[in-house]
């Protein structure tokens, strides 16, 4: 026998025993979800939420800790998310609002989060994410919350102060943008398409080779290629998902001034998180005018030994010179270190609103490191 029939045999055979192995996966994933659709029937006779981020990255830690590979875990991650997904999707569908168009960086990280099973709404603006929500047409929302390049989102700031929804989770999304046309050449570029963060990051880029082009702002960079796939002599700048989306050619890739450049995003929602273990709390609160006011408010943080890993301010907007602070803690309210703290911390406030404590996004380590 020839060799090379020799590999012709052993494909054939290494692809049955595929097939074996794909029929018999499919009948598990089938029985996991029937087993899930029971539990969705015994959560709603509770009036319990379907969305349980705590259970979910439990699910995740527990198979890492089982996987001997050849699967990576980020393999593995993109795998289950999509099955657990689908499980959600057989309990109850899911409608999840993020600002807009469809392939905008916020629409990739609501995907990320959620899997693609779930109905995705579009919003034009942020405050009609929030405002979809809250009026439960939308059972989550997705936001952007700051950018390590161009800092805080400072709409997102605000109508967290004035909305009563919590913080449920968040996601960090590494941030490339490409230029994006009908052509796929530079020389026909007249006027490119854009959000005012995606053309800040890029700046360098655009002086380098596009410096006559006009440079016109948009709601978004998925709302920027939207646009080019009308207009045959314009670019936009905005994600890989958006080329394929709105079937445009990258003219050049990864044309961002800074690599690595990421964004974090908040899912909004009016549900309380579970304790994971690894959490963080966030809160907003507003000091007296007196000196030292912030100094005693803080103190409570290092008296109980918490990390605080973020903290702003914004105007109020209620009063000239008026400010109120946003803060992250790492740690759950459930905690008896975060609860203490809190509460010191509350006495000390004219105003203070926990905005939700939340797991924190487990890929944030590998995009740091």
């Amino acid at each position: 026998m020839k060799i090379e029939d020799n590999k012709d045999s052993l494909i054939a055979s290494r692809r049955n025993a595929i097939d074996e192995i794909d029929e018999e996966l499919l009948s598990l994933i089938n029985q996991r979800l029937g087993l899930a659709l029971d539990i969705g029937k015994a959560k709603a006779k509770k009036g319990t939420r379907i969305l349980d981020n705590a259970r979910e990255i439990a699910v995740l830690k527990r198979l890492t800790a089982l996987n001997k590979g050849p699967l990576t875990k980020n393999a593995l991650h993109q795998i289950f998310k999509q099955i657990i997904a689908a499980a959600r999707e057989i309990q109850k569908a899911h409608r999840v609002s993020y600002l807009g168009p469809e392939a905008t960086f916020t629409h990739i990280a609501a995907m990320s989060h959620f899997g693609r099973t779930v109905s995705f709404v579009p919003q034009q603006n942020i405050r009609d994410v929030f405002n979809e929500v809250e009026k439960g047409s939308c059972h989550y929302g997705v936001v952007p919350v700051e950018n390590s390049i161009e800092g805080s989102i400072n709409n997102t700031l605000d109508l967290l102060f004035e909305s009563n929804l919590k913080i449920c989770g968040e996601k960090y999304q590494i941030i490339s943008h490409d230029l994006l046309s009908q052509k796929g050449t530079l020389k026909d570029i007249r006027e490119i398409y854009s959000h005012s963060h995606a053309f800040a990051q890029c700046q360098r880029w655009l002086q380098k080779y596009l410096p006559e082009a006009e440079l016109r702002e948009c709601s978004s960079t998925g709302y920027a290629a939207l646009k080019v796939s009308e207009e045959p002599e314009s670019a936009a700048i905005a994600s890989r998902e958006a080329a394929n989306m709105y079937k445009l050619e990258v003219v050049a890739s990864r044309i961002e001034d800074v690599a690595r450049n990421t964004t974090r995003f908040l899912i909004i929602g009016p549900d309380a998180g579970h304790k994971t273990g690894n959490d963080k709390t966030s809160l907003m609160f507003v000091t007296s005018h007196l000196p030292g006011a912030l100094y005693k408010v803080l103190k409570p943080i290092a008296d109980f030994g918490v990390n605080m890993v973020k903290l702003e301010s914004r105007p109020t907007k209620h009063e000239n010179w008026s400010y109120f602070f946003l803060m992250d803690l790492e740690g759950h309210i459930e905690d008896p270190e975060i609860e203490g703290t809190v509460s010191s911390m509350k006495e000390l406030c004219l105003y203070m609103k926990l905005l939700g404590s939340y797991p924190k996004d487990q890929e944030q380590q590998n995009i740091n490191s």
